[in-house]
């Protein structure tokens, strides 16, 4: 697992942890809050997978040569 992923996931967490106290709450602004920052980690989160798929098909290419 790569940082991308890990901060991610981290974010993504954070922000579902936001939005559902927004909700309990009823405060629209934050769980607009955590829904935003929910998906920005699971961007993130993506991204990381992405580089991490990316450097396993490098290694595999690298292996076949």
């Amino acid at each position: 697992m790569n940082k991308d992923q890990v901060k991610g996931r981290v974010e993504e967490a954070k922000g579902k942890v936001k939005e559902v106290a927004g909700k309990i709450l009823d405060d629209e602004d934050l769980e607009l809050e955590g829904n935003v920052q929910k998906n920005v980690g699971k961007v993130r989160a993506g991204f990381g997978d992405l580089k991490q798929d990316i450097k396993e098909e490098i290694k595999d290419i690298k292996k076949g040569r």
